[in-house]
C-alpha cells in the first residue's frame, strides 16, 4: 500500500528508528568482552569460586546496566523525540507494559548471545574473530539497520523462528508501534521468551562443558 511500506505508516517508521537508537544502550549488542578477557587472563577461575552461577553473575549486573540505560539514555531522548517529531503513540492499553516485558527479554537474549560469543575463548583462547562476526551480524539480523519486514516474508519468518536475532530489537519495536494485531503482538513476545530461555540454557551448558576442560593460562 502506498505510504505504508511493509505495513508501517510514516509515524510508525519514525518511531521504529528513533526508539531503536534509544534501545542500543539498553540492549547493548556490542562492546562487551568481559568474559573473553577474563578467560584469556585466567581470572575466570575466580568466578568459579563465587557462590552464584557464572551466567547469573553476569546477567544480574547486566540487568542493572540496562535499567540505568533505560532511565538515562532512553527516556530523555524519547521525550525530545516526542516534542520535535511525529512519533507513533500506542493505542492499546497493554502495549507499553508488553513493550517493557519485550525489552527485558531482549536484554536477557542479548546477554545470552554475548556470553556464548565470548565463551568461544574457552576453546579458541581469543574470541576476537567470533566477536567481530557477532558485531557485523547482530545489527542487521536484529532489525537495527532496517525493519526485517522489508525482507521477503519467507526470509523474515525464518529469521524470527529459527534465530534469536529478531527478539533483540525487531520484536520490541514492532510491539511498540503496534505493527501487528494484538494476538500476534503477544505471540512475538512469547517466541522472544522461548528464545531467551533457550539462550540461558545454552549458556549454562557451555559453561558446564568449559569448566570440565578449563586450564588457566600460565598454570
Amino acid at each position: 500500500m502506498n505510504g505504508t511500506p511493509a505495513g508501517y505508516r510514516p509515524d510508525q517508521l519514525a518511531t521504529f528508528v528513533w526508539v531503536g537508537q534509544g534501545l542500543l544502550t539498553v540492549v547493548s549488542l556490542w562492546g562487551w568482552t568481559e568474559l573473553s578477557d577474563r578467560i584469556r587472563s585466567g581470572e575466570v577461575t575466580a568466578d568459579l569460586l563465587r557462590p552464584i552461577h557464572p551466567v547469573t553473575g553476569y546477567l544480574a549486573p547486566d540487568l542493572g546496566r540496562a535499567l540505568h540505560g533505560m532511565i538515562f539514555r532512553f527516556l530523555p531522548p524519547l521525550a525530545v523525540g516526542l516534542i520535535f517529531f511525529d512519533l507513533y503513540l500506542p493505542g492499546r492499553w497493554f502495549t507499553v507494559p508488553l513493550f517493557g516485558l519485550s525489552v527485558l527479554l531482549a536484554v536477557v537474549g542479548s546477554l545470552g548471545m554475548r556470553f556464548l560469543v565470548n565463551a568461544t575463548a574457552y576453546w579458541l583462547h581469543d574470541a576476537r574473530g567470533p566477536i567481530m562476526l557477532w558485531t557485523l551480524a547482530a545489527g542487521m539480523l536484529a532489525g537495527l539497520y532496517f525493519p526485517l519486514r522489508f525482507l521477503p516474508d519467507w526470509l523474515a519468518v525464518t529469521l524470527w523462528v529459527a534465530t534469536p536475532f529478531p527478539g533483540l530489537m525487531q520484536t520490541p519495536l514492532d510491539v511498540l508501534v503496534e505493527r501487528d494485531p494484538a494476538p500476534l503482538q503477544f505471540g512475538l513476545v512469547a517466541l522472544q521468551a522461548v528464545w531467551a530461555a533457550v539462550l540461558l540454557a545454552l549458556c549454562a551448558l557451555v559453561q558446564r562443558r568449559a569448566e570440565r576442560r578449563l586450564v588457566a593460562q600460565g598454570g
